[in-house]
């Protein structure tokens, strides 16, 4: 894994997409248009089908207003949090770990992580279970079958951040046109809709499946992602640009949202006209409401379309999901291994208990293992919603942008509506599953009863924790290089030209490269070839046309490095390279002519040479040169 420096909220697409200013209104909303939709995606995820269905079912259309009201709360956080990155260039987990200490920092990155399993684990049994009515596919084979989803997307991701976008648009409107076929077909009672849009006195039944519709809406994955992808948006600093900025994305945010309420909306709808209406007042179930509507609609195209809905909700929302992954892990404790790990590594967290459940309870426990994946989102909700607000209110950290008093007013009380809501979610599966025999009982009393009290008690410090530390700004990276003193090196020798390839974004590990590099080279004085390979994913794409903002970064910081050893007399260049670390130094080392190699050596144990991968043998197998290794600390 690698600290790196410049730590900018997916590098790899940071700020690739170009807003030019001499184009019209639309054709600039448009090139701002798009992270609101792949955040909306959470919202129609396969989670919260189980509860619209049940609210629906039993209830009829009495409790639209309710997802409704859950649009608007969404609306709300997910405008603050793309303020908050468009702002101070930092998204929440970012914004985090310069707040607070390491050791809370690493404990809410734990609990994050643990919700995007969860994220996950929901959207791998909503594709097993759209595959299922698609093909007959059975379910556990159907969750083995989605870890190649993750290869898909990892060869999607070539295309740039707008093509993404353009999938998960996509995606989108086919769940949108199929719940309009839904509703075509269904037929509901347009008076009886409207008036499911009135606020109403709840019955016991109804409130606790609005808490569930509440709860279960706002994702916390979802937060983390918007910060991060309104960055990749190439704008200007100045208020005029920071303002458009925000007042485009407030619109996108509008427009997407609206969207996943049309879809959370048409699932309740669906089930009030077909089930209610007929009196199956009991249906949560995804696989039984899909198995009851050709009986109830009498045509098969309408279960069709609610698998394909099904199976594309998955799928957009495994996309979205793996990108808030990179998100926390980088942004909290400032950690990058390779994408395709972490994307594998995600994968496997979810499907191995969606299968290990699946081989011992069959296909019941589907529904029970989508109901844990959001008690476990409930949990970790709070620790996105409160930081969010701390830092949106905060005028040292957000300055002109920071929430006026009626906003922070709302701002409170609609996260302590939802915080209470996802409280009692937690409350109720505790009391429900305590007394259960077998595993679940156990679980819930030693390790989910414990677990929750820690977290409530860690919610309690998050609250306050502003009101007792002086607040500090939002510090945006700046490039910064080694302070690294070079001596004059000694009397001529047989190597003229020696290669020391640097890592950039561990600054300690340069000082300690280029200091070991003196102690063996002192009594010569060689050209110097100052190496790097960067890794991003324009870097792959483009070769040695790539100018992302990666390049551009890594090429200053080397450049500084180098008029250091100019300054000393010393003739140095700089070469940036792209692509896998080994092969480019091997390229380099040919291109240039290389004597010597010096590399930095971390002793890597198996576990870390599989995160990090392996360099020098390779190198030292190819180069055809002498290789000087450095061991780094």
């Amino acid at each position: 894994m690698d600290h790196h420096e410049h730590d900018k909220s997916l590098y790899e697409m940071h700020g690739s997409v170009e807003v030019k200013k001499d184009v019209s209104f639309f054709k600039r909303f448009f090139r701002f248009s798009g992270p609101a939709f792949m955040v909306a995606v959470g919202y129609m995820d396969p989670g919260n089908w189980a509860t619209d269905i049940a609210g629906g079912s039993e209830f009829g259309y009495q409790l639209i207003w309710v997802i409704l009201l859950s649009n608007i709360l969404a609306i709300l956080f997910q405008t603050l949090s793309a303020r908050l990155g468009i702002v101070t260039g930092r998204d929440i987990a970012q914004a985090c770990r310069d707040h607070y200490t390491k050791r809370v920092n690493l404990t809410l990155w734990i609990i994050c992580e643990i919700a995007i399993v969860a994220t996950d684990l929901a959207e791998v049994l909503g594709s097993a279970i759209g595959l299922y009515l698609l093909f007959d596919l059975p379910i556990l084979a159907g969750v083995v079958v989605t870890a190649l989803d993750v290869m898909i997307l990892l060869a999607l991701e070539r295309f740039g951040v707008r093509k993404m976008e353009a999938l998960i648009l996509t995606l989108v409107a086919t769940i949108g046109i199929c719940f309009g076929i839904e509703i075509f077909l269904s037929k509901p009672d347009l008076i009886e809709l409207s008036k499911g849009f009135i606020p109403s006195k709840l019955s016991p039944g109804a409130l606790y499946i609005s808490l569930g519709i509440i709860g279960a809406t706002l994702m916390p994955h979802n937060l983390y992602l918007h910060s991060a992808l309104v960055q990749t948006r190439k704008i200007g600093k100045d208020l005029r640009s920071l303002k458009e900025a925000t007042r485009f994305n407030f619109i996108d945010s509008v427009f997407a949202l609206n969207g996943a309420f049309f879809v959370n909306a048409a699932i309740l709808v669906l089930a009030a006209a077909t089930f209610y209406t007929a009196g199956h007042t009991q249906v949560s179930s995804i696989i039984d409401a899909h198995k009851m509507l050709e009986p109830l609609l009498g045509t098969s195209v309408a279960p069709m379309a609610f698998a394909i809905a099904l199976l594309a909700s998955g799928q957009s929302s495994t996309i979205t999901g793996t990108y808030a992954g990179q998100i926390v892990m980088e942004g909290f404790i400032g950690w990058r291994i390779r994408p395709w790990l972490r994307r594998i590594i995600t994968r496997l967290l979810a499907i191995v208990p969606a299968v290990v459940l699946l081989l011992v309870m069959g296909n019941s426990a589907v529904d029970s293992l989508l109901v844990l994946s959001q008690v476990v989102l409930s949990l970790q909700l709070p620790f996105a919603l409160i930081p969010l607000l701390h830092f949106t209110n905060d005028k040292l950290k957000m300055k002109e942008f920071a929430s006026p008093l009626w906003l922070k007013i709302f701002g409170w009380l609609a996260a302590t509506l939802i915080i209470v809501l996802n409280l009692k979610l937690v409350y109720d599966f505790i009391f429900d599953s305590w007394s259960e025999p077998g595993s679940l009982g156990v679980a819930t009393q030693f390790i989910l009863m414990p677990t929750s009290i820690g977290l409530v008690l860690l919610l309690l410090w998050v609250v306050i924790e502003p009101f007792v530390k002086k607040a500090t700004p939002i510090e945006k990276p700046q490039i910064s290089t080694p302070d690294v003193v070079i001596p004059d090196f000694g009397s001529e020798s047989e190597i003229k030209k020696i290669g020391i390839a640097l890592e950039v974004h561990e600054i300690d590990h340069d000082k300690q490269i280029l200091e070991g590099a003196f102690h063996f080279l002192r009594q010569i004085k060689p050209e110097i070839v100052l190496i790097h390979i960067t890794e991003s994913a324009a870097g792959y794409l483009l070769k040695a046309d790539a100018h992302d903002e990666e390049i551009k970064f890594d090429t200053a910081y080397m450049e500084k490095i180098a008029m250091k050893f100019q300054g000393l007399g010393i003739q140095c260049k700089i070469r940036i390279g792209t692509g896998r670390p080994a092969k480019g130094i091997v390229d380099i080392s040919h291109q240039e002519n290389l004597d010597m190699l010096v590399l930095g050596m971390h002793g890597h144990k198996l576990l870390e040479d599989i995160l990090r991968g392996t360099t020098i043998p390779e190198v030292r197998h190819n180069a055809g040169i002498p290789i000087f290794t450095i061991p780094i600390s």
